[in-house]
């Protein structure tokens, strides 16, 4: 089937509509993207304006131990005391032992 010259001239006629439209999608494609760049880069400044929470240090080095800590009353029990003192002492002694006098007083800085 053939194309009347008719035909032709309704098709001429709508083309600048057709890249009206299709300047507009790509139009609206640009502006999404650069609108989502945007709502990207102020999460990325809240986060780095944020304060993030500590995470736990567990058992290592990092940790603080506090010796004198008090049960959930706030004041200690007399047999808590015995315990605790107890367990100080044990403490103690492991930390004495464990430990080398010398370990940390000299600097090497050779290299």
């Amino acid at each position: 089937m053939a194309i009347a010259p008719i035909d032709l001239q309704a098709i001429f006629s709508q083309v600048d509509k057709v890249g009206k439209t299709q300047a507009q999608q790509r139009e609206g494609q640009a502006l999404h993207q650069a609108m989502q760049g945007v709502d990207i880069q102020k999460k990325t400044e809240e986060r780095i304006n944020q304060v993030n929470e500590a995470q736990n240090a567990g058992d290592g080095a990092e940790k603080i131990n506090d010796h004198s800590k008090k049960n959930s009353s706030g004041s200690k029990k007399d047999g808590n005391k015995n315990e605790s003192a107890e367990q100080e002492e044990e403490e103690h002694k492991k930390l004495s032992v464990l430990r080398d006098p010398s370990l940390g007083n000299k600097i090497d800085i050779s290299l």
